[in-house]
């Protein structure tokens, strides 16, 4: 696969040693949470770098540009919950016939995905339990059809403004139900050590 134009600035040079999905995650874990103390970002994977803070979003787009750089394809999957809830972005990636997911979260939950999941659903479910407010009600309630960043050309991988057309079409994009009312009326509250767990975080504000 031809290596594009964008990825020869040196910003990139650190892509060439991040050739697993193992790999991959170490490095989004270590770039500090970015809070939005000066308001809501979508930052490309370029000014990531430069910045050197990301949310779950900016961390699956420098994900998928990863694994363009060693010749995959960039590919979201979106989680959509509940309006009192954080809406949650991973970069899908397939070894095999086996999906895995590599996910930039400030807590305990909602993290790394090893590929063996046989379907993009069955990933996505895989974060069902681990996703509730501090009441305990669960909240996702649907996911995005694998979101394949490759239509938007390259220059999502550099630009230094804000890429809003990309998390509008995600969110736009196809998504499917996994649950519904009658359901919801039955799901059970997270246990309370549960809910304990999950206000540990990697990164605090300062």
């Amino acid at each position: 696969m031809k290596r594009l134009n964008n990825f020869k600035l040196k910003e990139f040079d650190i892509f060439e040693k991040l050739d697993t999905p193992s790999k991959i995650q170490d490095f989004i874990d270590n770039i500090p949470i970015n809070f939005e103390k000066n308001g809501e970002t979508c930052q490309s994977p370029l000014m990531v770098l430069k910045n050197n803070k990301a949310h779950c979003l900016e961390g699956a787009l420098l994900a998928a540009a990863i694994f363009l750089y060693h010749g995959k394809k960039p590919l979201l999957l979106d989680l959509v919950t509940t309006p009192k809830d954080d809406y949650h972005t991973v970069a899908l990636f397939k070894e095999g016939n086996r999906w895995g997911a590599i996910s930039k979260t400030n807590h305990a939950f909602l993290r790394y995905r090893d590929p063996v999941y046989k379907s993009a659903r069955e990933l996505a479910m895989s974060y069902f339990n681990e996703y509730f407010l501090d009441s305990g009600k669960k909240t996702l309630r649907s996911y995005s059809d694998s979101f394949d960043l490759t239509k938007f050309g390259e220059n999502w991988l550099v630009a230094k403004n804000n890429l809003w057309n990309i998390a509008e079409a995600l969110d736009n994009s196809k998504h499917h139900e996994i649950i519904n009312k009658k359901m919801i009326k039955r799901l059970r509250l997270a246990d309370p050590i549960e809910i304990k767990a999950n206000k540990l975080v990697q990164w605090r504000k300062k």
